[in-house]
């Protein structure tokens, strides 16, 4: 008996060791396996959005850097029209300025001469009575009289400063009558001469610079 006894006890100790399962083991194997299969790809998913997410900021950044620089170039073009157009601007400016100067000083340079002839004129004018009183007492003097020969030479010396100075008598007998330069005060029939020819000078006439000081006053042929 105590040996089917020993061996029962044997056969109980072995069903003991003998582990049990009913599957849940398993189930658990897979739940493990399918959670690291899931944490991999969240971890792949993350790594693609990582490299992903580089490459979008190198564009994102590219393209303000693009748009930069094409303003950057686009506002340097305005600027430089704007100088240009501004250069051109007072480049005619300066022009303009320019010839209005020169045409005031051309204007001021005439009026000076022209004030200036005006005024030797008029100093003209004023001496040329004083000229004609010395013809009509040196054409009275009598000849070989030592004051006449000296009021002569007084004479000769003030038209030679008349000549010098621009002063000059019109020239009438025997040229034709020219209004502009004579003021005929009588006519006369006269077949032996020219029809409006000059046979006769009352006054003798002057002229400055081209300018006429006193007409001369003439007689003239119909």
């Amino acid at each position: 008996m105590s040996e089917e006894m020993n061996k029962e006890a044997e056969v109980q100790e072995e069903a003991v060791d003998i582990p049990v399962t009913d599957g849940s083991e398993e189930e658990a194997a897979d739940t493990a396996q399918t959670s690291e299969e899931a944490s991999k790809e969240t971890e792949e998913a993350a790594d693609t959005e990582e490299t992903k997410q580089p490459d979008q900021e190198t564009e994102e950044s590219k393209e303000p850097e693009n748009k930069t620089k094409t303003s950057f170039f686009g506002k340097k073009k305005k600027e430089k029209d704007k100088f240009e157009q501004q250069i051109e601007e007072l480049t005619d400016r300066l022009k303009r300025s320019m010839a209005e100067f020169d045409n005031y000083r051309k204007r001021t340079e005439k009026e000076k001469s022209s004030m200036y002839i005006i005024g030797a004129k008029d100093i003209v004018e004023k001496m040329l009575p004083i000229v004609d009183n010395f013809e009509r007492g040196l054409a009275q003097a009598p000849e070989d009289d030592p004051f006449a020969e000296g009021m002569k030479m007084i004479y000769k010396q003030m038209m030679t400063a008349f000549d010098e100075m621009g002063v000059k008598p019109i020239e009438t007998v025997g040229k034709e009558f020219d209004p502009n330069l004579h003021n005929a005060v009588m006519h006369v029939e006269d077949e032996s001469v020219g029809e409006n020819i000059v046979v006769e000078e009352f006054q003798k006439g002057y002229t400055y610079k081209d300018f006429v000081v006193r007409h001369s006053m003439v007689k003239v042929a119909n």
